[in-house]
C-alpha cells in the first residue's frame, strides 16, 4: 500500500484537505493508495470539535502533534523534530502540504531532508512582500517540492520567474472545489428550514461583511484605527466576526466601534459562507475570503496593500485599500458603482482535487 502523509496545521488547511481526502477515499483504495492526516496543532481552535468534523464531513487526523502558541522559529523547529520522527516511523512514499503556514514549511523541509517527495497545493502564490511570514514559507516550500499544484496561470508564471518549471501543474484552485461542495450543503440545509448563522439576528436590508485578523492590522493599533475609521464611514451596517484576541486588543486600546459595525462571535466555515452569500460587500485582509467573495460574485475591499489573488483585482472585483480611511471610503463608492462585472474561470472548473489525486496516483512510486 502506498502511503501519503498530509500535514495540516490550521482550520483552513483542514477544509482544503477535505476536498482531496474525499477523492482519495473514493478512488485510492482501488489504486493501492492511502492517506494519513497529521495535525501539527499550529492553530488551536476550540471550534474544531466533533461537531466541526461531522458538519464539515472531514476525516479526523490520525496524529495530533500539539505544537503551537510559540514563536515562529521555535514552532517550526519543534514541528521538524516531531514530523521527522513520524516520517521515519510511517515511511510514506510522499508528503502533501497546503498553502503557506509554518506547518507547510516544516512538513516540506522534514520530508526533503529524508529524501521524501513533496506535493505542494497552492504553489506559486506570491505577494512579493518578504516581511510577511507566509511569503517566506510559500517560497521555500515551492523550492523544496517535487509536485507543484498551481491554482492559476499567474502562479505558474511566478514559479517560472524563479526557474521552477519541472513538476508544475496548473490544476485550478481546490478552494473552488470546496466552495462549490459546501454551498450545496448550505442549500440542502436551507431547504430543510435551517438558517445560518444561528443566533445572529440580521435584518433583510443590505449589509457588508468584514474580517480582520492579520497581525500587521491588529497588533499595529494605528492600522486597526485606520480600518475602523474608514469602515465606520460606510453608509451601511457592517457585520464583523471578531476573534477573541482582537477583542482584547480593542479593549486594551480603548477603541470604541463605530455605530454601524455589529461585532459578533467568530463563526465557522459554513456560517461564513452563508454570511458571504447574503452580504452586499466584503471587506477583508484574508486571502481566502478575497477568493470566496469572487466565487460568490460579491465586490471585495482588501484591507492590505497587496494581494496574492491578482486575478480578482485585475477583473475589478477586488480593490486594494490598505488601512487608509480615505482609500477605504473611496473603494466603497467604487465597488458600489462597479457591482456587475464578468467573472472569469481563473480558478478552474471545480475538479482540482480530482486532477491532483490522478497526477499523484500516476507518479508516486510503489514501495
Amino acid at each position: 500500500m502506498r502511503k501519503i502523509i498530509t500535514v495540516v496545521g490550521a482550520r483552513p488547511q483542514f477544509i482544503k484537505a477535505a476536498a482531496i481526502s474525499r477523492v482519495i477515499h473514493e478512488i485510492g483504495s482501488v489504486n493501492n493508495f492511502e492517506e494519513i492526516l497529521v495535525h501539527t496543532g499550529q492553530h488551536f481552535d476550540a471550534n474544531m470539535s466533533e461537531v466541526f468534523f461531522k458538519e464539515m464531513r472531514i476525516p479526523h487526523p490520525a496524529y495530533h502533534l500539539g505544537i503551537g502558541g510559540t514563536s515562529h522559529g521555535k514552532m517550526t523547529g519543534q514541528m521538524l523534530e516531531k514530523l521527522e520522527e513520524l516520517y521515519l516511523q510511517l515511511k510514506p512514499e510522499a508528503v502533501l502540504v497546503y498553502g503557506d503556514t509554518n506547518s507547510t514549511l516544516a512538513g516540506a523541509l522534514a520530508a526533503s531532508k529524508l529524501d521524501i517527495p513533496v506535493a505542494h497545493v497552492e504553489a506559486g502564490l506570491r505577494s512579493y512582500w518578504k516581511r510577511m511570514p507566509e511569503e517566506q514559507n510559500r517560497v521555500l516550500t515551492d523550492h523544496l517540492s517535487t509536485w507543484l499544484f498551481c491554482p492559476t496561470h499567474t502562479s505558474v508564471e511566478n514559479l517560472k520567474k524563479e526557474g521552477i518549471e519541472e513538476g508544475v501543474y496548473q490544476v485550478g484552485d481546490v478552494m473552488y472545489d470546496v466552495n462549490l461542495f459546501y454551498r450545496e450543503v448550505i442549500a440542502e440545509e436551507e431547504n430543510q428550514g435551517k438558517k445560518r448563522p444561528e443566533g445572529v439576528k440580521l435584518s433583510d436590508s443590505p449589509f457588508a461583511l468584514m474580517t480582520v485578523h492579520r497581525a500587521e492590522n491588529t497588533d499595529e493599533v494605528h492600522r486597526l484605527r485606520g480600518i475602523l475609521e474608514g469602515v465606520g464611514a460606510i453608509p451601511m451596517p457592517v457585520v464583523w466576526p471578531v476573534h477573541p484576541r482582537t477583542s482584547k486588543i480593542l479593549q486594551a486600546s480603548g477603541i470604541t466601534l463605530p455605530y454601524n459595525i455589529l461585532s459578533i462571535s467568530p463563526v465557522g466555515y459554513l456560517d461564513m459562507l452563508a454570511l458571504e452569500n447574503r452580504a452586499q460587500l466584503i471587506l477583508t485582509d484574508s486571502g481566502g475570503v478575497q477568493k470566496e467573495a469572487y466565487f460568490a460574485g460579491k465586490p471585495c475591499i482588501t484591507l492590505r496593500d497587496q494581494s496574492e489573488w491578482v486575478e480578482t483585482v485585475e477583473d475589478g472585483w477586488n480593490i486594494l485599500a490598505g488601512t487608509n480611511p480615505e482609500k477605504i471610503i473611496q473603494a466603497y463608492h467604487q465597488s458600489m458603482a462597479t457591482h456587475h462585472r464578468p467573472r472569469n474561470p481563473h480558478y478552474g472548473d471545480g475538479h482540482s482535487a480530482q486532477k491532483i489525486v490522478e497526477i499523484l496516483l500516476t507518479q508516486i512510486p510503489h514501495p
